[in-house]
């Protein structure tokens, strides 16, 4: 396994994944007609447009065969106005290699990335029934609130989590 940088021609590759990843981990919480119309080509284009844009921080994992098997990202959201703070956007893995690693190994990639930024404390953004939420609990991530949002016509509950110590996290590898 390789984790390293993204580039623009990776945008398919990570597209592929965000797609497939969607549609394992958002089984039913998101209804199966807006998982099903989820599109490669649209994911393309977010994932070009998101490698290239300037204080976004693109990874992905790749297998033995170099194909690309999850991706990580982060930079800063626009609406996040604590000082010296990061947002961990996204991880998503093919259902096949959850649990094998992958994701410490992408999440301690982004902890690298927001320590070299200069940030000291990190948010992150996952739905309540997402069992990743306990993935970011593990690595030390506090609760600060709830949020209800409405994805395909459903009401759901979004967990916003905060790091506040990125030496800790970075102890845990």
């Amino acid at each position: 396994m390789n984790i390293r940088k993204a580039i623009l021609s990776d945008a398919k590759g990570i597209a592929k994944v965000h797609v497939e990843s969607w549609k394992s981990t958002y089984k039913n919480i998101i209804p199966d007609e807006f998982l099903e119309k989820l599109s490669n080509d649209q994911r393309t284009d977010l994932w070009n447009h998101n490698i290239s844009k300037e204080g976004n921080y693109v990874f992905v994992a790749e297998n033995n065969e170099s194909e690309i098997i999850g991706f990580a990202d982060c930079g800063k959201r626009d609406r996040n106005i604590d000082a010296n703070s990061g947002d961990l956007t996204s991880i998503y893995l093919l259902e096949e290699y959850q649990g094998t690693g992958v994701g410490k190994q992408l999440l301690k990639q982004l902890f690298l990335q927001f320590k070299e930024l200069g940030f000291n404390s990190v948010f992150v953004e996952v739905l309540e029934d997402n069992k990743t939420r306990y993935f970011y609990e593990y690595y030390g991530a506090n609760l600060l609130k709830s949020e209800k949002i409405k994805i395909a016509g459903v009401e759901l509950n979004l967990l916003i989590y905060k790091w506040k110590n990125l030496d800790v996290v970075l102890s845990k590898f």
